[in-house]
């Protein structure tokens, strides 16, 4: 089947789910595993894994370890990410020849290893090779960083995709505090701000403050098959 080349610079919505729909975070640390590699596996040197392997979880802004390191050399550009129980959305910039390719393939096998000796089992964890779409119009840039941000209202709020949503105070509320995702630091609520390069996405928009009213206007007169083309299920 086939798969289209991923072009450095170009801008990527990715997307992975469990194998056979299973549960990938069972609990907070399976979280804070997966956003710590999110900042640990993008770098051209090989990846540093002494928060976990040493206990340091004092430091929850991003899992990172407490010690001296070189600047990293990314090979994206993490612009956005959310993660649900069974899956997980990211948005990403190409830095180098193969940077997508490379990330991913450290991301996948970092965490399955992580995943699989902690709950004791063997084999894929996620459901064969992530799904991407290149973000080719500033359509795409209008609907895809707003559709990932409200992916977690499925938990709580299931309505909002039927058009059905009552309650956009309490949806907004839950948003900023559902700490797996990147909403809450395009919000301005400081989170995992280490982990995401925010400036393009900002810039777009207008700042953390455009940004949260727009997101709720974009709910409020939502349309997912203005979506359909690049969301990824």
């Amino acid at each position: 089947m086939f798969r289209e080349k991923i072009a450095t610079n170009e801008i990527y919505h990715i997307y992975n789910r469990g194998v056979e729909k299973r549960n990938v975070f069972l609990d907070d640390d399976d979280y804070y595993r997966f956003i710590h590699d999110l900042f640990e596996f993008n770098d051209t040197a090989p990846a540093i894994d002494l928060y976990y392997f040493l206990n340091k979880k004092q430091n929850r802004e991003v899992g990172l370890p407490e010690i001296e390191r070189a600047p990293r050399k990314m090979i994206v550009e993490l612009i956005a990410f959310c993660l649900m129980p069974n899956h997980f959305h990211l948005i990403v910039r190409q830095k180098k020849e193969n940077g997508i390719t490379e990330f991913m393939r450290k991301l996948g096998t970092g965490y399955t290893n992580y995943f699989n000796k902690k709950y004791r089992r063997v084999g894929a964890l996620f459901q064969g090779k992530y799904k991407f779409i290149r973000l080719a119009s500033e359509s795409h840039f209008i609907h895809i960083p707003y559709y990932v941000h409200l992916n977690p209202l499925d938990l709580n709020f299931f309505e909002w995709r039927k058009k059905e949503l009552k309650d956009y105070k309490g949806a907004i509320k839950f948003l900023e505090n559902y700490r797996w995702s990147s909403y809450m630091d395009y919000a301005g609520i400081k989170n995992f701000p280490s982990v995401t390069q925010r400036e393009f996405l900002l810039e777009f928009f207008g700042g953390p403050k455009k940004y949260r009213q727009s997101i709720l206007e974009w709910l409020k007169n939502l349309d997912i098959e203005d979506s359909k083309e690049f969301i990824l299920e």
